[in-house]
Order: C-alpha cells, then sequence, then structure tokens
C-alpha cells in the first residue's frame, strides 16, 4: 500500500461516529522566528480550541482516531512540535531540550491567539510539556488532561550524567547528515520499521496514521523519507529531578485529569508518578485520576477506550 492509499486504509470504523471525520480538519501553520509550527484544526473558530500535544517523535497525527469521537462542537487543536510531523526544524546547531523548549513553543502558540487561559490536553511528552505549563502559568491554564504521564520522567541522575557526553557527539553526526545520507525506505519497508520500534506498543494501522505526517517523498520513485528532525533521538538532556518535579507539581491549580494506561509505559522510577498526582490532588481546583487497560498509546490505538472518560470530565 502506499500513501495515496493510506485515506481510504484510515477510514471504516474510526470514521463512523457522531464525531469528526478526518477531512474535515483546517491545516494551520502559526509562525515561529525559525519558521512554523504546524498543526491540524477542528470546530468552530469563535471556540477556544483544547490544545493537543503529542509524544516524543510521534506528531499530531497521533490524536486523529480520537478526535472522530468527541462530539460536534468540541473545538481541538492538534500540533506538531517542532521537530516533528509538518513543522519547521529547529535551526542548525540547535539542541532540543524538549521538556523545557515545549513550554516556550506552548507560550508562543497562547501569545500568538491573544488566550487568556489556555486547555491542554497531552500524551506523554505533551503531557509533561502541560504539567510544566499548568505549574509556570497557574492562574493561566483551565485544565489539563495527562495521558499516561504525570510529570516529566524522573531518571537516576547518574545515568544522565554517564550518557551526556554519548548524547552530545551523536547529537553532532546527526546535524550533519544530508538528505543523500539520509536512508528511504519503501513504503511496506517503513511501515514495518515504524510497527517494530514501537515494539508492540502500536498498531500497524496506528503506524500508518502516525506516517502521513511523518515521512515525505524521496527522490526515489515511491520511496520515503522519515520527516523527523534526527537530533530528535538525543534529545533527553534537561532532564528534572524528582524534588524540581514536586516544587513544580505544587504550584499546579487547574481542573486535572490523569488517565493511566496499564500496562502502559514502563518508567525508570515508577513510584514517582502517584507521589507527584498526590501532590497535585492537593491543589488542584478539581482532580480525577483514572487507570484503563491498554499500552502507552491507547489513545491512539483504542480511543474508544479513553474518549467517554474525557467527554464525562469535560461536561460535554
Amino acid at each position: 500500500m502506499d500513501s495515496d492509499h493510506l485515506n481510504s486504509s484510515m477510514s471504516g470504523t474510526r470514521n463512523m461516529s457522531n464525531g469528526y471525520k478526518i477531512e474535515e480538519a483546517e491545516e494551520i501553520e502559526i509562525p515561529v522566528p525559525w519558521g512554523h509550527i504546524s498543526g491540524k484544526r477542528w470546530g468552530p473558530e469563535k471556540v477556544q480550541p483544547i490544545v493537543m500535544i503529542h509524544g516524543w517523535q510521534d506528531n499530531s497525527g497521533s490524536f486523529d482516531p480520537l478526535i472522530q469521537l468527541l462530539p460536534k462542537g468540541t473545538s481541538v487543536l492538534s500540533i506538531d512540535l517542532p521537530g516533528h510531523g509538518l513543522s519547521s526544524h529547529l535551526p542548525d546547531g540547535q539542541f532540543y531540550y524538549i521538556m523545557w523548549d515545549g513550554v516556550l513553543y506552548l507560550r508562543r502558540i497562547v501569545k500568538y491567539y491573544k488566550w487568556d487561559k489556555v486547555k491542554l490536553l497531552g500524551h506523554s511528552l505533551g503531557g509533561a510539556i502541560s504539567f510544566l505549563y499548568a505549574a509556570s502559568y497557574p492562574d493561566e491554564v483551565d485544565f489539563v488532561i495527562s495521558l499516561d504521564i504525570a510529570s516529566p520522567s524522573v531518571r537516576d541522575v547518574t545515568k544522565s550524567v554517564e550518557i551526556t557526553g554519548t548524547f552530545i557527539d551523536r547529537f553532532l553526526k546527526y546535524e550533519n547528515l544530508t538528505l543523500d545520507s539520509v536512508p528511504c525506505y519503501e513504503y511496506k519497508e517503513m511501515i514495518d520499521i515504524v510497527e517494530d520500534a514501537y515494539n508492540g506498543d502500536i498498531t500497524r494501522e496506528s503506524a500508518e496514521i502516525l506516517m502521513k505526517r511523518g515521512m515525505q517523498k524521496a527522490p526515489v520513485l515511491n520511496h520515503y523519507y522519515f520527516r523527523r528532525d534526527p537530533r530528535l533521538k538525543v534529545s533527553l538532556l534537561g532532564m528534572l529531578s524528582m524534588d524540581l518535579v514536586m516544587a513544580f507539581a505544587g504550584r499546579i491549580k487547574c481542573a486535572y485529569l490523569n488517565i493511566r494506561a496499564v500496562p502502559g509505559m514502563k518508567f525508570e522510577q515508577p513510584e514517582s508518578y502517584q507521589k507527584v498526582l498526590e501532590k497535585i490532588r492537593q491543589t488542584a481546583s478539581k482532580f480525577d485520576y483514572r487507570e484503563v487497560a491498554g499500552s502507552h498509546h491507547v489513545h491512539l490505538n483504542n480511543p474508544e477506550i479513553i474518549a467517554p472518560i474525557i467527554i464525562e470530565f469535560l461536561g460535554l
């Protein structure tokens, strides 16, 4: 199957709902100093949207199946983080500090639309960014819905020290890659690579959904490149310690929903998940925690499991 046939393969049951259809999305570009942040918007323009932020090395297509299950009239803006999807890559020489960068990206979007408050839904990295934003601007967030993450992942500091030199050297290697040195693949081979890379976390159909924005045509007939910036592979520097995470957690005031997939994502320090949630519970204006059966990408593979929980939380 090639990319021209992808739309028909993705229709079927997921479009047979009372919510949105994929083709109803409006492509948007938000200008930034180095290019643009891309995204897709559904729903009435006069209604401020829920900003949806995807996970590390995913893209806004991650939320396509979920958005189709939301009631008509719900306004949604699903973005591609810089370096992902159709968004511009960061300038040459710029390292990705994905947690901290994400707060700045989100602030640019809020300023661009002149919103007084923002509504956030994030998966994985997107949930961590939403956590940091809600703590950094506690009076400017209506709610946070966080999918299978509570905060930036807390890691063993000794491991961070051990990987720093290696990651910097790999970054220097990646930034010198040119298109003639980047591998390209036939469509089926690319989907095979993506499905294998997620190690059972996503279905083949989900891999195809992500690659709608995750690949681009190569000069070789019927071959494709990955769109995402290879520098993202070494973007896991600048992570937070537990004491810093807890200090941020104590500043969150907005309504907060956390949906934890089981087994979901495996965390290096799994006990920190509930500690962070307990801290948020103490200050959030509204708090809800749910567990659902599924993988880390349950919102992509089985959106029907979490859509009712989100709809209930939002009172839609």
